[in-house]
């Protein structure tokens, strides 16, 4: 800058400036080393044979083309888009139903109800693992239990491929609280008028749900889809603890198989290609999420 213009800084102002990154640089110091560079040297070895106790070999992209052979892989990634295309509707369309129903006048004022629905994601995800598989045993469990007071026989559910994902699909819509609560904010800002002037109009309440309330939810409803893809593309733990990916792969998710590659197997490379193939697929889910959404919103 020319000396002695309007727009040079003076000595004052130099020295705010570098006291503002001194006290940044921690913060610019930690992203550089527990992000970015992590980021970048995922990558790297993505293109590499690395096995954690010998240096890397660079293959090029044969991790990404091997990943398309392993048999493992394309179940594990069958198994988490059903969860995908399965679980998260199911668990959005529950968690919609619920906060509806709990936001009618005659149950605004008790909370007793939101804090019953909310209370399972205060459970710790192990002891929360370990009650489910006590839930879903197929001698003494409560839900077969409760199913033979109807008649019927409950499945194996953990020790069976077919049943397997659907009984994680049921812990999932029961921890869902989380999503429950954040549904409820969305409609506590839905203006009341709208509503009157539906009534006004002859619009009875599955009417006013479809035109009104979903529609005003559009951006809320956008943001839980969004947070459960995300959740379920890292779905780990509650698999790891439950079944380890048995019965016959019918729950090793994504996750845990780059979980077992990166830590069981020690091969970090093919595990690190995994890592950016999982992010491309979640990128492109979460873009056509927004679309929809958008176009939803405009029409």
């Amino acid at each position: 800058m020319i000396a002695g213009s309007p727009f040079s800084p003076n000595q004052s102002e130099r020295r705010e400036f570098w006291a503002a990154m001194i006290f940044i640089s921690p913060w610019v110091i930690g992203i550089l080393a527990f992000t970015i560079y992590p980021i970048i040297m995922s990558f790297y070895y993505s293109l590499t044979e690395y096995k954690v106790i010998s240096d890397p070999e660079f293959i090029g992209f044969g991790n990404y083309s091997n990943l398309f052979k392993d048999k493992v892989f394309l179940k594990a990634l069958s198994n988490t888009v059903y969860i995908v295309c399965i679980g998260v509707p199911l668990t959005l369309l529950s968690a919609l139903t619920v906060s509806v129903v709990l936001n009618a006048k005659e149950l605004r004022q008790y909370t007793f109800f939101r804090i019953i629905f909310f209370l399972p994601t205060l459970v710790p995800l192990i002891i929360n693992c370990l009650l489910w598989i006590w839930l879903l045993n197929s001698e003494n469990g409560l839900i077969n239990a409760l199913l033979g007071v109807f008649g019927v026989k409950g499945p194996s559910w953990l020790g069976s491929p077919a049943w397997a994902k659907p009984a994680l699909i049921l812990m999932m819509i029961w921890g869902c609280g989380g999503t429950i609560i954040i549904f409820l904010a969305g409609l506590q800002d839905i203006p009341e008028s709208l509503y009157e002037a539906a009534s006004l109009e002859g619009a009875n309440f599955l009417q006013k749900t479809i035109y009104v309330t979903i529609p005003q939810l559009a951006p809320v409803i956008l943001y839980n889809a969004v947070t459960l893809v995300i959740a379920a593309f890292q779905w780990f733990a509650e698999p790891f603890v439950m079944t380890e990916g048995g019965p016959d792969n019918a729950t090793m998710f994504y996750s845990l198989y780059l979980y077992q590659n990166a830590f069981q197997f020690f091969k970090m490379g093919y595990a690190s290609a995994m890592a950016w193939v999982l992010l491309l697929i979640a990128l492109a889910i979460i873009f056509l999420l927004f679309r929809s959404m958008k176009r939803f919103s405009q029409e």
